[in-house]
């Protein structure tokens, strides 16, 4: 940590955070107790016990039992729950034990499913670990020696060395550098390496500089050169810790806390209705009493979904289960699935993403601009005699992105002899070779190539279309207006330049790269991500808004997008939406596609806003800086790379940083979504009629319309079909639109299909009375009670068939779960009523007669059924669907589409 940073003035190392630009290396060691032959051991482990590790806070792993208890605030675990002690009360003990088993049931597979996404997520943690070579002494008087020690262990005042591929280990000011630069893509998102310096005295350094060129922060790596550097703060101290605290961590009500919270409270609403009026009614009607409070117990039983729990945990979890297996996707919260079906917008930074986070030559031009394959001959030299003669560790992406260029043409750097190099230097922002060109052996050639800027600064002439002139100011002026017009256009350039020396004896120096002569322009963009363009176009046809939000240069973002095929539109920058906030910042954003130079605080502000305006968002970052927004929306996205801190802040990891896996969650998320949102239509539109045709029965009929175990029993034959919709195949196009569960929508279709549920209940009844009627003798309560029991069971079946949303055919693979859960149903309500177990339950079969006239009530529900179903896609989906659409156009509308 910084060393008690807010602790007493006298203790080692604590340090303003203003110190860390405001004082000299000398006095800043003073202050940290240390000096730049590092601490002594003894000093370490106490500043260690004290401090303690080198670790950034994270989550404290959830235990199975307390994921079980979590489970239980469901709302819809929450009121089963209460009915099933409701039930227990009133000496109901059947139903209470069923709702308890699928309570308990629910809760075992929604905590295990997100128990194991835990354990994968702890083994990924364990990939994890690396060290850092620090310098020690064993006492005050010893000398220094390099040692290599877990991050974990380095305490504030420690001296680390840093090379090429190192992770920053902690916060660091630099003592020394050389040629330094590192990628901060994962704390401020830029594509490519920041240089850095050591400066003894920062000259005006001002204490908030978001990027001083001194210090050097966790979570970076460094791309080039070396550096030594003082550690001044570690563990929750570091910038890179600092998203972890406040507001980055905590998330509001997600899109499916939402929608089930919506639905909940409104089932709720009614089955606290439900059990006062049909005591009441019974008791002003019919004279009954408290012995109809198992019956409306029962009722109200039967309008809730009690098997929402279990059929939500079921498509989550297979849905999750097959993402894993399939994609190497990790769904951490099991809710979250539901949520990636119901985006239609995803924030996402290029680096890495729509790029490859690595340049490549778009072209090479004159100063002129028209192609010449010369400047790219001698950019290819300077960069391959660099590489061979300043012996760099690793090679520079640049430099690798010319002599993959320069291969493709044929040039061979070889053919020239090198002599000396001048590496990249960040001060002067080029690097030079030194070669011997052949036939020429009384002349060095200079070969230069680096910024526009530096390089032209160094030049005095210009070559171009093989004739040599004066480079004038207006020249200059020229190609400096030039290249500031490649950059805007999302284009990087590499000025190249050469210039004749007679050979000399001494080492060669940056004093001696003066009078060159200009040779043109070297090209390069972002190498774009080899399946972004399809997985743009899924996302597209998805109905899925993409939003860039980057820290990079505006041009290059937007020509990143447009190689894509993604029409950037307005660029906007953040400094530009700095002044807005909520809806205005949402609608500005709107119309965008890239919003470049964003900081963390930038991105999560943007997010928010999307989703404050009815937006269901995801985001998928890997970085600290990503943090925030990874928090700030519905659904958090990383992929297994991201540091630490992202993947224990986001929902779902993928396995690597791929938009095709984030284009197969989704619809993973969409059917999932399906399934459930068929369930709910189906149960509650059956379930409310039933429970209208009861309310009415109960008022007219001189005896209870079904008993409680009665009530039991179909409930729980239906429930076991119901099953079946969680493993429905989807059908084809079920994907096509973000699924979000809406209560409005869902209590209109529940009231209009509910009521032709009902009608033919009450036309049941009216059959069960003709045929009553007319066959004395007939036992007409338990008659009734089978003939009811019968008729629910066969139009639940067929409820099931034709409001589902999976695939209608078979497409030879033999019956789907649907029908064959449908088929059983049809079955035990056929035959139950007339089995040896009827007597047990109060029914005995039904004459012929009954079930002739119920083959037309059946007819009749059916086709009043299927009108419906037509009737309510095509209002949904609007007017003008092309009729062979029609079954498309209704299995959208029953999934649910986004409210705009």
């Amino acid at each position: 940590m910084r060393a008690d940073a807010t602790g007493p003035a006298d203790g080692p190392g604590a340090v303003d955070p203003a110190a860390l630009t405001a004082l000299t290396a000398m006095q800043l060691m003073r202050r940290l107790d240390s000096g730049p032959r590092g601490l002594t051991e003894a000093e370490a482990e106490e500043r260690l016990a004290r401090f303690g590790e080198n670790t950034v806070p994270s989550w404290r792993p959830v235990s199975w039992p307390r994921r079980f208890l979590g489970a239980l605030r469901d709302p819809f675990t929450t009121v089963l729950l209460c009915l099933g002690l409701v039930s227990a009360a009133v000496a109901s003990w059947g139903t209470a034990l069923v709702i308890m088993t699928l309570v308990l049931v629910s809760c075992a597979l929604r905590s295990g499913g997100e128990h194991q996404a835990g354990r994968a997520m702890a083994a990924l943690r364990e990939l994890v670990a690396t060290t850092a070579t620090v310098q020690r002494r064993a006492g005050a008087d010893a000398r220094p020696r390099l040692r290599e020690l877990p991050i974990d262990q380095l305490v504030v005042g420690d001296v680390v060395r840093l090379g090429p591929g190192d992770l920053v280990p902690a916060d660091v000011r630099l003592l020394r550098a050389t040629g330094l630069t590192v990628h901060q893509a994962a704390l401020t998102g830029e594509s490519a390496p920041v240089p850095k310096q050591a400066l003894d005295a920062p000259p005006g350094a001002a204490p908030d500089a978001s990027e001083p060129p001194h210090l050097c922060f966790q979570g970076s790596s460094v791309a080039t050169g070396s550096g030594t550097g003082l550690v001044v703060a570690t563990g929750a101290d570091t910038r890179f810790a600092a998203a972890y605290r406040g507001r980055a961590r905590r998330r509001g009500e997600t899109a499916f806390d939402r929608s089930v919270h919506g639905i909940a409270w409104t089932l709720i609403r009614f089955m606290l209705l439900t059990p006062p009026l049909v005591l009441m009614a019974n008791a002003a009607l019919r004279g009954r009493g408290l012995e109809t409070l198992p019956f409306a117990v029962a009722v109200a039983v039967g309008l809730t979904p009690e098997m929402l729990p279990v059929i939500v945990t079921t498509a989550l979890a297979r849905g999750a289960a097959l993402l894993a297996r399939t994609s190497g996707v990790i769904v951490k919260r099991l809710p979250a699935l539901h949520d990636l079906g119901a985006i239609d917008v995803l924030c996402l930074d290029k680096t890495g993403t729509l790029t490859q986070d690595r340049p490549v030559v778009v072209r090479s031009t004159g100063p002129d601009g028209a192609p010449d394959p010369e400047v790219l001959h001698w950019a290819a030299v300077n960069a391959f005699w660099t590489i061979e003669l300043a012996e760099l560790p690793v090679p520079d992406a640049l430099d690798e992105a010319v002599l993959a260029a320069a291969d493709e043409q044929d040039t061979d750097p070889l053919e020239h002899e090198g002599i000396a190099a001048l590496p990249f230097d960040p001060a002067v922002r080029m690097s030079t070779a030194v070669i011997r060109r052949p036939g020429r052996h009384g002349t060095h050639t200079l070969v230069v190539k680096g910024a526009v800027e530096d390089v032209l600064a160094r030049c005095g002439r210009l070559r171009s279309g093989g004739h040599e002139s004066v480079l004038d100011e207006a020249a200059r002026e020229r190609l400096l207006r030039y290249a500031a017009g490649e950059a805007d256009g999302g284009v990087r350039l590499l000025a190249v330049a050469r210039g004749d020396r007679r050979p000399r004896l001494g080492e060669h120096t940056d004093a001696d790269v003066r009078g060159l002569t200009f040779l043109g322009f070297v090209a390069l963009g972002d190498a774009l991500a080899p399946s972004a363009a399809d997985a743009l176009r899924a996302l597209a046809e998805r109905e899925v808004a993409v939003k860039v939000l980057t820290g990079d240069h505006p041009g290059t973002a937007a020509r990143a997008c447009r190689d894509l095929g993604l029409a950037p539109g307005e660029v906007l920058t953040a400094d530009r939406l700095a002044g807005l906030d909520g809806p205005a910042l949402a609608e500005a954003v709107a119309g965008a596609t890239v919003v470049a130079r964003c900081t963390a605080q930038d991105k999560a502000r943007i997010v928010a806003a999307l989703r404050a305006a009815g937006h269901t968002t995801g985001f998928l970052g890997d970085g600290v800086n990503d943090l925030p927004a990874l928090h700030a929306a519905d659904v958090g996205i990383c992929p297994r790379g991201a540091v630490p801190v992202a993947r224990e802040g986001a929902d779902v990891v993928l396995a690597d940083k791929d938009l095709t896996a984030i284009e197969r969650a989704i619809t993973t998320g969409r059917n999932a979504s399906g399934s459930i949102a068929a369930y709910l239509r189906i149960t509650l539109s059956s379930n409310l009629g039933n429970v209208i045709a009861m309310l009415a029965a109960g008022l007219l009929l001189p005896f209870l319309p079904m008993l409680p175990a009665q009530v039991l029993v179909q409930n729980l034959c239906f429930d076991a079909a119901q099953l079946s919709l969680a493993h429905d195949r989807p059908a084809r196009g079920a994907a096509r639109r973000p699924a979000v569960l809406r209560p409005r929508v869902f209590l209109r279709f529940i009231t209009a299909f509910g009521l032709i549920n009902a009608a033919a209940d009450l036309a049941t009844f009216g059959v069960l009375a003709f045929v009553a009627h007319a066959t004395p003798g007939t036992d007409v309560p338990t008659m009734f009670h089978a003939g009811w029991f019968t008729e629910n069971l066969l139009t639940q079946g067929l409820v099931m068939l034709l409001l589902r949303t999976g695939r209608r055919t078979a497409e030879g693979r033999g019956l789907g779960p649907v029908p064959l859960a449908v088929t059983g149903l049809a079955v035990v309500g056929l035959l139950l009523p007339v089995s040896p177990l009827a007597p047990l339950l109060a029914m005995s079969a039904p004459p012929a007669l009954y079930y002739l006239l119920l083959t037309v009530v059946l007819t009749l529900y059916g086709a009043a059924l299927a009108f419906a179903r037509a009737r309510y896609a095509r209002r949904e989906s609007g007017e003008g669907v092309p009729r062979g659409a029609s079954e498309r156009s209704a299995e959208h509308a029953l999934v649910g589409g986004q409210d705009r």
